[in-house]
């Protein structure tokens, strides 16, 4: 039998390290999908029969602004508590730097692409439609790969079981 107190210590993963990755991985899965069902179009097409509005059906800030809070928190704390335990610092800065970017993308969509299908209720022409699901599209493959990046690196960031 295996005596536990001679084993070398790990540290365990936070409880804000946890949370963190919950919710990136909700922020990553949530825009895949929504890259596959091509969202842009879903709120173009269905612009003529539904109410302006942010938070209206059909609306991704429906589904994405209760997570966002804790996950840019979560992150956050997980970062700090894993700098001052001494946590590999390359990691930490790359984590915080893709969170930080995925973030920046999605208020630059938010306010290039989703405000104009939300809000408007006015027809967009095809030329439009096209130019936004074509920047929403480029966007959204940048934010998921700081996505990736970040997730990756918060694993390393000395929390993770594979550290």
């Amino acid at each position: 039998m295996r005596n536990r107190s001679s084993s070398p210590a790990r540290p365990s993963r936070s409880r804000w390290a946890v949370i963190a990755g919950v919710g990136q991985a909700h922020w990553f899965f949530g825009n895949a999908y929504e890259a596959m069902v091509d969202m842009p179009r879903l709120l173009a097409d269905a612009q003529p029969n539904r109410s302006p509005g942010l938070l209206r059906a059909g609306s991704p800030l429906r589904y994405y602004l209760p997570a966002a809070p804790v996950t840019v928190v979560a992150t956050a704390a997980a970062l700090v508590d894993s700098w001052r335990s001494g946590g590999d610092r390359r990691a930490i800065t790359t984590a915080a730097a893709g969170t930080a970017s995925a973030a920046a993308l999605t208020a630059y969509l938010v306010k290039r692409v989703n405000l104009r299908l939300l809000r408007s209720g006015k027809p967009l022409s095809a030329t439009e439609r096209r130019s936004l699901a074509t920047t929403w599209h480029r966007g959204n493959l940048a934010r998921l790969a700081a996505l990736t990046v970040a997730a990756w690196a918060l694993r390393r960031t000395g929390y993770g079981a594979g550290r």
